[in-house]
């Protein structure tokens, strides 16, 4: 028996145009859909008219419970689609920990090309974008600094996730270890309607955001060292 395929779909962070007319025929055609949260994911298969078999929820409290018995589905040959909440799932989102245990049960794995908030932060940023690293969401207490430390010598242009209750704080911690005059970028609601840019020093970033309350999903994007 041919074994099933599991498909990591992307979904827009912002604009519902961004999604691909592959993505919508993957959602159409998948035996079983995974969602980070059901509701979230039901709104966007309705605004597609994306007729679909169960519905199943697979988020980061859940999800070392049901990747056996999802993996037993794949193996008995039927198609699972992997949706996030927005993005492309296994980036700051779950998928990582069902697509290596596919992989190492010899299952099919593709994951599409689309939209993901991290590539188009760090190219409109103006800063080098040929090499970069992608640190996501930096841990909120226990081992927030060490981190932080282990990048002052990165010569690479450097990539973080963060919560609008949290940017300040980031970009405060990040300019005693990197210098406020690091050059640094920080894209909002990429994709939305109130999307913003803003360049400039990480120093002149934080007098920004001490005197303007910062309001939806961050992207921070910070110079490597010379």
């Amino acid at each position: 028996m041919k074994t099933g395929t599991l498909y990591i779909v992307p979904t827009p962070v912002g604009n519902m145009e961004d999604m691909t007319l592959r993505a919508i025929r993957i959602l159409k055609e998948a035996d079983v859909i995974l969602a980070e949260d059901t509701r979230t994911s039901g709104i966007l298969l309705k605004h597609f008219d994306i007729q679909h078999g169960p519905l199943l929820a697979h988020h980061k409290f859940n999800e070392h419970q049901t990747v056996e018995p999802l993996v037993k589905r794949l193996v008995a040959g039927e198609n699972v689609a992997l949706v996030s909440d927005a993005g492309t799932p296994g980036i700051s989102d779950p998928g990582f920990l069902l697509a290596r245990e596919c992989a190492k049960a010899g299952i099919e794995v593709q994951c599409l090309p689309g939209a993901t908030a991290c590539i188009p932060a760090l190219v409109d940023s103006g800063l080098p974008c040929d090499r970069f690293c992608f640190e996501g969401f930096l841990p909120q207490k226990k081992g927030r600094q060490t981190r932080i430390n282990a990048l002052a010598d990165e010569p690479r242009t450097m990539v973080f996730y963060e919560s609008p209750y949290r940017v300040l704080k980031t970009l405060t911690q990040l300019g005693e270890v990197l210098g406020n005059d690091r050059q640094a970028a920080v894209s909002r609601e990429i994709s939305k309607v109130h999307e913003e840019t803003l360049r400039g020093t990480l120093g002149e970033l934080i007098t920004h955001f001490t005197e303007t309350e910062p309001r939806g999903e961050f992207v921070i994007v910070v110079a490597g060292k010379n």
